[in-house]
């Protein structure tokens, strides 16, 4: 984003996506002035806040680090080491594959197989074509590039005894699943005990400073633990991070269901809106694609007339598609977003297709 751009954003009031404009100073007042520091990852306010997720998802231990990168990666490797197989299967537009500069692979020689197609999510089909040994099942949800899409419980938990069927771990990408728990109207710790290890992330939908946690069995945790190290995750102090998140998780977590609402309460709002479609339709959490029947250069310039003529903020630039003539834009229902009524929300993306 150039400065220009950034001015625009800056100078507007109102904002569609997520927790809208959160400054420096917003962040840092989320860290509780009498936070206990740790020393290298030990004690503190990391430990509470590993013991407070290992509670939450219901897990015997879990480990802060500071990426979901190093997080994820670090969990697999430490699931293939256990088993004769290298392999991993995940969706085609699993984070690891598609965003890591192939990090599985170059750090921890792990083999990513996608399995299933592109524009939907995996299915029991999928898993039964593979024949060769696995060592871990990945899993997310929700799905983000699907629009938040996740499969029925029923087909999840089928999914995941055909891995361990085959002696193969199950391991959740996590990020959101907070927004998944409102989706399946699931405590977070019914999704957790379905999976050998867990993944969340406390940036996305929480709006913490970065870091994540990894949970699962204390065997596994503890080799994440030392990974984190040997992968220079082991910060001389992670107190700043752990204190954001520990002090916003249990607010936030409370908002999940009532983002679902207002979510589904926009996609209502915006059947009326020709050239605006959600996917999914209705949104199963908190969050959506939309596509935007807009050539791009169009959409660039009405949502920087909408910033500059009315000062709501959507996006800077949506994402092409196949078709010249449709982009797509993710919609993260935040507090940003629940501070606008559904109407005002379909008037504002109505805007972007004039």
């Amino acid at each position: 984003m150039d400065e220009q751009t950034r001015a625009r954003r800056a100078a507007c009031t109102e904002f569609v996506n997520g927790d809208g404009l959160v400054q420096p100073a917003d962040l840092l007042a989320t860290i509780d002035p009498g936070t206990e520091a740790d020393v290298y990852g030990d004690g503190g306010v990391v430990a509470d806040l590993e013991r407070y997720i290992a509670g939450l998802l219901g897990k015997p231990a879990a480990v802060f680090l500071p990426s979901g990168t190093m997080a994820q990666g670090a969990t697999l490797r430490v699931h293939a080491d256990r088993r004769t197989s290298r392999t991993v299967l995940w969706h085609p537009a699993c984070h690891l594959d598609n965003h890591e500069g192939q990090a599985h692979a170059r750090l921890h020689d792990l083999i990513g197989r996608p399995v299933g197609e592109p524009d939907r999510l995996i299915t029991r089909a999928d898993l039964d074509g593979v024949a060769e040994p696995v060592a871990a099942l990945l899993l997310e949800l929700p799905q983000r590039d699907l629009g938040g899409q996740q499969p029925d419980w029923g087909d999840l938990v089928d999914q995941l005894a055909w891995a361990r069927d085959r002696g193969a771990a199950v391991h959740l990408d996590g990020a959101r699943l907070w927004e998944a728990s409102a989706g399946y109207d699931r405590p977070p710790a019914d999704i957790a005990a379905l999976f050998d290890t867990v993944y969340v992330s406390f940036y996305k939908g929480i709006g913490a400073l970065p870091g994540c946690c990894v949970a699962g069995p204390e065997a596994e945790v503890a080799q994440v633990r030392e990974w984190r190290r040997r992968l220079g995750g082991t910060l001389f102090g992670m107190w700043p991070n752990a204190a954001s998140a520990l002090a916003l998780l249990p607010e936030r977590l409370a908002e999940m269901p009532g983002r679902l609402r207002h979510a589904r309460a926009i996609a209502a709002a915006l059947a009326g809106v020709a050239g605006v479609r959600v996917v999914p339709d209705p949104p199963q959490v908190p969050m959506m694609h939309l596509l935007f029947e807009v050539p791009f250069d169009r959409f660039c310039d009405n949502a920087r007339r909408l910033a500059e003529q009315s000062g709501i903020w959507t996006w800077a630039k949506p994402y092409p598609t196949g078709d010249p003539n449709v982009v797509r834009c993710e919609l993260n229902v935040g507090r940003a977003t629940c501070r606008l009524e559904p109407a005002a929300v379909a008037d504002a993306l109505a805007a972007l297709v004039a």
